[in-house]
């Protein structure tokens, strides 16, 4: 599995880097913090709302620690995606790294 730590992802965004970062924690998870620029979608709603993003598009997901975007990656690679990349740590990694101010739950 393709992966990335939180300052190097923070990187990209501060670089204006073209990707989709995906949440797919739930809607209160999402309320109590989350990355500007992520799109939420919940796992349980990947499989309907894979067709609506590019098979070739460099994407990267994220969850709380990394398990439930790691198995989103797994489902979408495959369904033929082929530039996915995994948040190591998840938003915890990134509250730990880069912005304390997202609570830990």
């Amino acid at each position: 599995m393709n992966e990335i730590d939180a300052p190097l992802l923070k990187a990209k965004l501060d670089a204006g880097e073209k990707f989709l970062l995906i949440d797919v924690r739930e809607p209160d998870e999402w309320a109590i913090g989350h990355i500007e620029g992520a799109v939420l979608v919940p796992l349980a709603t990947v499989p309907a709302r894979c067709s609506e993003w590019d098979p070739d598009a460099e994407i990267v997901l994220m969850c709380r620690s990394g398990k439930r975007s790691g198995d989103a990656l797994n489902f979408l690679a495959q369904q033929g995606f082929t530039n996915l990349t995994n948040l190591r740590g998840g938003i915890l990694g990134w509250s730990d790294r880069v912005d304390p101010s997202i609570p830990k739950y």
